[in-house]
């Protein structure tokens, strides 16, 4: 998707009405008491709360370093290890889910397809993203050893790319649960043939 087109994910608010058929029969309210959250819904939702809070405990460990609440050595052995897991297991998350869930839901639902085509844009628009997350993760943990001004600049960098990775990802995740998780309600595991 281009930069004009009003679904491309830095630019859209929420997926489609007409894609939001099932979420208004299911509403986010009322997914914890369904009988079918159990399963693959419940792991996929702990997954995608895994990526929102490592995306935030990255986003709070940059702002330390720049603020000088954390020193240069502190930040890299706190930072690098749980940069390499979230780029290293959200690759892996999307790889999953395009090759394997995205083409069983829109079988079985194929209204959604055209919502499995959003995020699978997503996919390969966050792919982008993490590359560039992990060159300026990398000149930045480089640039420690280099002089303030070098490190402020490379800190910035990074810290503008991981804003807008961790932005894209938050409407991504939101839009992903709000087709999928109510077709898991709607149909259950079994149904869909991924229990």
């Amino acid at each position: 998707m281009n930069d004009d087109d009003p679904l491309g994910l830095e630019r859209r608010t929420g997926l489609p009405e007409d894609l939001l058929e099932l979420l208004r029969r299911y509403p986010r309210e009322k997914w914890g008491a369904h009988d079918n959250i159990h399963g693959v819904a419940t792991f996929w939702l702990q997954r995608h709360d895994m990526f929102r809070e490592l995306g935030g405990i990255l986003t709070g460990a940059i702002a330390d370093y720049r603020e000088g609440r954390m020193d240069a050595r502190g930040f890299a052995g706190f930072f690098a290890p749980r940069l390499e897991f979230f780029l290293g297991h959200l690759n892996g998350h999307h790889q999953v889910e395009d090759l394997h869930y995205f083409p069983i839901f829109a079988r079985a639902e194929s209204r959604l397809k055209r919502g499995f085509d959003i995020l699978d844009k997503d996919h390969h628009l966050i792919h982008d993203a993490l590359e560039r997350n992990a060159e300026t993760a990398n000149a930045f943990l480089r640039a420690l050893g280099e002089s303030q001004d070098r490190q402020r600049f490379a800190a910035d960098a990074y810290a503008n790319e991981n804003e807008r990775l961790v932005a894209m990802l938050a409407r991504h995740l939101d839009d992903e649960e709000d087709l999928i998780i109510p077709l898991i309600l709607d149909r259950g595991d079994r149904e869909l043939g991924i229990g």
